[in-house]
């Protein structure tokens, strides 16, 4: 008595969900180390069926653990009620106009759960042999400001809140800085000029950014990059923006049910977020926008603006200054609707 109708039907089920739960970790790193052969071997059109592929099994993993971690609830209530009612079983697999991760199924799936996940897979590649050379090399051999260091030496995952509104897509991580911290922008001058104008404008809790346990917090905002591994000269190619771009665009699937603002720096971020929020399911104009310092363009539901980066050059040189970084920030929090 009490019990909903089907929820004898689902009790038999317990036993393989709790199993396929306990198996959907390895799954999932099974294709995304798969995916990483891939890259290695330069198949193109294979990383595209891949990607889907994996968008897929993250999704079911999901769905999974979240089934078995409602049967367990109910089992300890005592009352085995387990018939999925309000979870749908769809599962999207990416790409424009489809659901991936996020919105795959129907039930409270902890998205910041979802984004740790995803930033764990991030800083675990090893797609990119010259990057992987070349960080693993500076961290070996260090600045000398930097001696008493242990680097980080691996790629920088995004930083700030899995229900953030507002995302920044930078360039990639600097050899001495997010290479050395493990945090984007952080322990380098161009973090001192990106932080310290958050700060400014109310979306961050300090103006420093020295070290990954320095206490800051963002408000409402998410820093990332196209490209998550330090490059020789802060130069990566083409082909590896390419093949960082799929970590780019799972970010963005978690962000979207929140994000309503995004601020790119520079041409070569430009360049690569449109072709990722493309395939994270937002819908580009056509021709594709040019960037410019200041631009605003209009997705679905999200603004995009174009400012200049926050690197050395631009900002010794005069050509970004404060002033401007802040006005860009205020304009996209607005946007945001940001405090």
């Amino acid at each position: 008595m009490g019990r909903r109708a089907g929820a004898h039907r689902h009790r038999g089920a317990i036993p393989l969900v709790n199993g396929l739960a306990r198996a959907a970790p390895d799954a999932e790193a099974l294709f995304f180390g798969a995916q990483d052969n891939l890259c290695n071997l330069n198949a193109p059109n294979e990383r595209v069926l891949l990607s889907e592929l994996r968008d897929t099994v993250v999704a079911m993993c999901a769905f999974v653990e979240n089934y078995a971690s409602r049967a367990a609830e109910d089992r300890a209530r005592g009352t085995d009620d387990v018939d999925g009612a309000g979870v749908g079983v769809g599962v999207g697999v990416g790409g424009h106009g489809r659901r991936g991760v996020v919105g795959a199924y129907g039930g409270g799936m902890d998205d910041s759960a979802a984004l740790a996940r995803l930033d764990r897979r991030v800083a675990d590649c090893r797609a990119c042999p010259r990057l992987v050379e070349w960080r693993e090399e500076v961290a070996r051999t260090k600045r000398a400001a930097f001696a008493d260091w242990t680097y980080w030496g691996r790629p920088v995952p995004g930083f700030g809140p899995a229900d953030a509104r507002l995302v920044i897509i930078g360039l990639a991580p600097a050899a001495h800085g997010g290479n050395r911290t493990g945090r984007m922008f952080t322990g380098d001058r161009s973090g001192d000029v990106l932080y310290q104008a958050l700060y400014d404008v109310g979306l961050a809790s300090q103006p420093t950014s020295v070290s990954a346990d320095d206490g800051l917090e963002l408000y409402g905002v998410r820093v990332t990059a196209p490209v998550h591994c330090a490059p020789p000269a802060n130069k990566p190619t083409p082909g590896e923006r390419d093949t960082c771009r799929p970590w780019l665009v799972q970010e963005l699937k978690l962000l979207r049910p929140t994000l309503r603002a995004a601020v790119v720096l520079g041409v070569f971020g430009w360049q690569a977020a449109l072709p990722a929020f493309a395939e994270a399911g937002w819908a580009i104009p056509r021709p594709r926008p040019a960037f410019a310092h200041g631009t605003r363009v209009a997705l679905d539901g999200l603004d995009l603006f174009g400012c200049f980066h926050v690197s050395q050059r631009n900002t010794f040189t005069g050509r970004l200054t404060a002033e401007m970084l802040r006005e860009v920030l205020r304009a996209a929090a607005r946007a945001a609707r940001l405090p």
